[in-house]
Parts: structure tokens; C-alpha cells; sequence
């Protein structure tokens, strides 16, 4: 296993915070050391993306089960200029073959441990963009609080022992073998490729240890023409209006239309107090009618605002039924993630969202890094000619989701966010329902019950393969009360312990931001100055 000593094991008692109010900014995140780092930057003289960037590199380290370098990054940040939208999510490598794949028997792509599932990591381009255009701290900075964890080490989390079962015996995963909660773990093999990044930039990286282990273990998959190549792009945002406000998110492949489709339907309801069944029905239908067509909808490429034009909405609107449960089959054409927000004293912010996919990824290390690849690539298409078809240079269809809010002035009001694979518009859907429509607190958004919606046996990322089949998964903290009258109007309704999450918000109001982070970890933190 990795280096490791006894510490004490009260680290989650103490450190835990889950709401935060302060006129100099904010940072939540599903780690307090994260948040810490993102604080630190504030307080010396940083912005919110130089918090963004400093925490987001501390969760790499600590959460490698949910994110890491291995895998993408995509983040809305609203400046002085307005809202813009990083895509810093890597392509399929130019050995990519999908005639390969189909000879080989696949139907789908294989969602771990196979290297072709695998798109060239965009997390340390998005960093490295982030910095580029609105860092006011030297990059090498704001890695070190990383560096500086990874060396040393950190106390183990609860959750990183429990999760770190799924990789025993896993080749270059020695890190990870026979955790014990609250002792301490080094991964000194990664905190020399976040030194490489901080002395050399994005080369250190992709032309360094990491980029030339993972071109041996390609083994043709990639080429060093898929390293040289910067896997970071600023993009225009979209955006529609409801409750009152504006609402982003980054465009496609990134689902997070489905966000601002469900919101933009349900807008246009009659929505009832948030103790009334009818208002879990309602955005139910909302989510369930924006996201049916997600499979042949979502794509590189794609026209994210065409997916939310209003005649789009209203036709798909016009099909809810407050009494019934729709039957999408007559219609239908066809994790692992971390989010985290931050704001500065200047009224900026950041939504920064950075996954592996699924739990460790593909369950594959890339050797003398200790880093884990994601398994993004699983959600290529393999069907001949698919607009999301897998091939060389393409980026696949992705589930992350970053979300924010602007006044109609333009004034940022919200940052926020979840991880959850195809549940994330569906968590966000909840989140601005009951902030801007029913006017709850940060908090109470944070603690309220959750649904979600999944098919029977799901991994979290098939959530649309047949748009009626997803059941309503209430967790376990939502009222009883609320199933006979869903189950009346149609929907298959089970109330069971399931991944509703791990979502933050920072709400900014007469100039202070009030930050809530995720009751549901046991490690989060929302911090403010």
C-alpha cells in the first residue's frame, strides 16, 4: 500500500462546514483541504478562478475515486466580461477504430478496463487555460498547496477507504491497497507530475511522464500529435431566461442543456409548495421531457441552442400531464465527478466541474503516476454513422453539468453544480427550482430531499436507453408521503439509498455570498472570507 502513518482520526467532526456567509467570497468544495487551498488564494490576492484552480488541483489529489489529471474539466466563469465557458474535455485518440471494435463483437464501448474507452485527459489544459486568461497568481502557486498534500500526505476520508475496494490488485494502484479511514496517505508519484506541471506548463504533462507513459500504454491508441495538441476551448455559453433570472451552462458535448431545457419547461407550469407531490411530478415530467432524446441529441458538435429554443420547450411542455405520467416510447427518435464553486469580493465566480466518469475511471493507471484515466470515451456510440459515433478526434457525449445564474443586469447571482452522471440536470433542475422559484436558502436547497431518475440496474450513465424505463428513486430522507401520489399519476416510484449527488452553491445577495455545500460527505466544506 502507500506510505502511511497514524494520524488522529477526527479530521471529519472538526473540519466539516456545511454553510458559509462572507462579503470577500466563497469556496465549496467536497474536501475542507480543497477549500482551504481556494480560500488561501483569496486571501492572497487571488480571484475566484485562481481559487477555482487551486482547489479543483487539492481534489485531484484527495478524490482521485471521483476526479483526477486523468480525466476533464469544464467550468463556466463569470468576470468582468460576462459569462464564458470552458470545454477542457480531451478527443478520442487518433488510433481510435470503431470498424475494430465492431469486428471484435463490441455494441457498446466497453466501460472499464479497456484503454479505447479512454479520451486524452483535458484536465491540466483547463487548468493551464483558466490561468492563462484570468489567473492573477503564478500557476505554480496555485498547484503547490496540491504538491505540497500529495507529498506530505492526508488524513484518508471515509468515503476514498470505502470507494478504494473497487481497485485492489489493480496494476500501478499500490496507493490504494488496504486503506484504513484516518490514516495517513502519500502519492508522491503524483506529486512529482504536479511538479513537472508547475516548473514546465501544460509540456510538463503531456510532453512529460505522464504523456509519455500513456503513449506506451496506448500502444497506438494515442499519438504524440494527440499530446501536442491543446485539449482546452473556450466556448460561447448558452443561456435561457427563467424565474426571473438568466440561466448558463457550457454547450455540447456537455449535457448540461438538459439543465436549462428542464428549468425553461418547468417555468411554464403552475408549480405547487415544495411539501406537494405534484411538484416532485412536475419536474419529474419536466426533467424526463427534456433529456428523452439525449442519445441522438447530444454529440460534439451539436447546437446547444437549438436544444433549448423556446418553440422546442413549449412543444415538449405542452405534453405534460399534471394527472399522468407520460409515454415517452411513441416520441423518443431514437460517479465519478466532482463539482465545486467559487466566488471572489468582485462579485466573479466559477462552476468547475472535474470527472473520471465513473468512480476510478476505466480502472486503469497510467504507470509511475499514480494517476487513474477516465473511461469517458464509454459514452461514444458504436452504431456506423451516429453523429456521436467513437472516432479519432471527436470528443465524446458527456454527462458534466456546470450551472449558473446572472440577474437580468447581467450581476452574477449563483454558482452550482453536482456530480451524479445522468442525474446531474436532473439534481440542478431541483436545486434552481427551489432557489429561484420557491425562494429557499442555499442551505435548505443543500439538505432538501432529492430524486432521481434511473432505470432498474443502472451504472449511473444509461439513464435515456429507453426513455420510459427510468423509475423515480426517492432517497431516503424524502417524504413517504409523496409516493402514493406519484405512483397515482403513473410514475414507478422506489424510496432506497442511491447517489443523488454531491452538489454545492454559492448565492450572492446584496453583495455576500452565502455558500452551501453537500450534507451527503462527510469531508465537504463551504468556506467564505
Amino acid at each position: 500500500m502507500g506510505h502511511i502513518a497514524s494520524v488522529p482520526r477526527v479530521y471529519r467532526r472538526l473540519m466539516q462546514q456545511l454553510t458559509s456567509n462572507g462579503p470577500d467570497g466563497a469556496v465549496c468544495t467536497v474536501d475542507y483541504r480543497a477549500s482551504q487551498a481556494g480560500i488561501q488564494a483569496l486571501k492572497d490576492g487571488g480571484n475566484a478562478v485562481d481559487a477555482a484552480i487551486a482547489a479543483s488541483a487539492v481534489l485531484t489529489v484527495v478524490s482521485q475515486h471521483m476526479c483526477g489529471m486523468g480525466g476533464d474539466l469544464f467550468a463556466l466563469v463569470h468576470m468582468g466580461e460576462g459569462v464564458t465557458s470552458l470545454n477542457a474535455s480531451g478527443w478520442a485518440g487518433s488510433g481510435a477504430d470503431p470498424e475494430r471494435m465492431r469486428s471484435e463483437g463490441h455494441r457498446q464501448m466497453p466501460f472499464r478496463d479497456d484503454i479505447r474507452s479512454v479520451p486524452v485527459p483535458g484536465c491540466v489544459d483547463g487548468w493551464v487555460a483558466l490561468a492563462d486568461r484570468y489567473a492573477t497568481l503564478p500557476l505554480d502557486r496555485l498547484l503547490e498547496p496540491a504538491h505540497r498534500i500529495a507529498h506530505d500526505g492526508f488524513a484518508i476520508p471515509d468515503h476514498l477507504a470505502r470507494s478504494a475496494l473497487r481497485v485492489q490488485g489493480v496494476p500501478g494502484a499500490d496507493d490504494y491497497q488496504d486503506l484504513v479511514e484516518g490514516e495517513l496517505l502519500h502519492r508522491r508519484e503524483m506529486a512529482a507530475v504536479i511538479d513537472e506541471v508547475r516548473t514546465n506548463g501544460r509540456a510538463g504533462f503531456y510532453q512529460g511522464t505522464f504523456g509519455d507513459s500513456l503513449l506506451e500504454l496506448g500502444n497506438g491508441e494515442f499519438t504524440e500529435s494527440d499530446m501536442e495538441h491543446v485539449h482546452a476551448e473556450w466556448v460561447d455559453p448558452i443561456s435561457l431566461e427563467a424565474w426571473g433570472h438568466r440561466l448558463w451552462t457550457v454547450p455540447p458535448n456537455s449535457q448540461g442543456y438538459l439543465s436549462l431545457a428542464g428549468a425553461g419547461i418547468a417555468d411554464g407550469l403552475e408549480l405547487p409548495t415544495i411539501d406537494d407531490d405534484l411538484w416532485v411530478h412536475l419536474l419529474v415530467e419536466s426533467a424526463r421531457h427534456a433529456a428523452f432524446d439525449r442519445i441522438d441529441s447530444l454529440f460534439d458538435g451539436a447546437d446547444g441552442k437549438a436544444l433549448i429554443a423556446a418553440d422546442r420547450l413549449a412543444a415538449r411542455r405542452a405534453m405534460i400531464d399534471a394527472n399522468a405520467t407520460a409515454n415517452l416510447g411513441d416520441t423518443y427518435l431514437g460517479g465519478g465527478t466532482i463539482h465545486m464553486v467559487t466566488t471572489d469580493g468582485d462579485g466573479n465566480g466559477v462552476s468547475l466541474i472535474n470527472s473520471n466518469a465513473a468512480g476510478f475511471g476505466a480502472n486503469i493507471v497510467v504507470p509511475g503516476t499514480g494517476i487513474f484515466l477516465q473511461n469517458r470515451g464509454s459514452g461514444f456510440n458504436l452504431t456506423r454513422g451516429h453523429p456521436a459515433e467513437y472516432q479519432p478526434g471527436k470528443r465524446a457525449p458527456h454527462t458534466l453539468s456546470p450551472a449558473l445564474v446572472t440577474n437580468l443586469d447581467g450581476s452574477l447571482r449563483t454558482v452550482l453544480g453536482t456530480m451524479g452522471g445522468d442525474a446531474q440536470p436532473q439534481i440542478v433542475l431541483q436545486m434552481l427550482a427551489r432557489l429561484l422559484h420557491n425562494q429557499q436558502t442555499p442551505g435548505e436547497v443543500l439538505a432538501a430531499p432529492r430524486w432521481i431518475l434511473e432505470p432498474p440496474n443502472s451504472n449511473g450513465f444509461d439513464a435515456w436507453e429507453n426513455p420510459d424505463a427510468p423509475n423515480v428513486i426517492l432517497e431516503p430522507d424524502a417524504p413517504a408521503d409523496w409516493i402514493p401520489g406519484l405512483e397515482a399519476r403513473g410514475q414507478t416510484v422506489e424510496h432506497r439509498p442511491v447517489n443523488v449527488g454531491h452538489a454545492h452553491m454559492i448565492d450572492i445577495v446584496d453583495g455576500q455570498s452565502h455558500a452551501a455545500t453537500e450534507p451527503r460527505i462527510s469531508t465537504s466544506a463551504a468556506l467564505a472570507r
